[in-house]
């Protein structure tokens, strides 16, 4: 399903491997199959509008991961000033 983004698929290419995937994960007999199946169709919108615009906020997740580690390896910050100037030199690219 994920192998047809930015191919320019149209919606009966994308929908046949969904439902391939489907039919054979509602003919196993594992329980945890099944739930993977009922997360991706829960999930199919989202699934969906990223392979027709092969846009995703995997960027901005990152740099949140980012700011999230920073704030936790300083134990908190008392000053807001230098909260942002350390948030700011680790997301840039040239800190990396």
């Amino acid at each position: 399903m994920l192998a047809c983004a930015r191919t320019g698929a149209n919606r009966h290419q994308v929908g046949h491997p969904r439902w391939k995937f489907l039919t054979w994960c509602a003919d196993a007999d594992i329980p945890e199959v099944r739930r993977l199946a009922a997360t991706v169709d829960r999930w199919w919108p989202e699934t969906e509008a990223f392979i027709a615009t092969g846009h995703s906020n995997a960027k901005s997740e990152g740099i949140n991961r980012m700011i999230k580690l920073t704030a936790r390896a300083a134990h908190g910050f008392r000053n807001p000033a230098n909260q942002r100037l350390r948030t700011r030199c680790v997301t840039t690219r040239r800190a990396r």
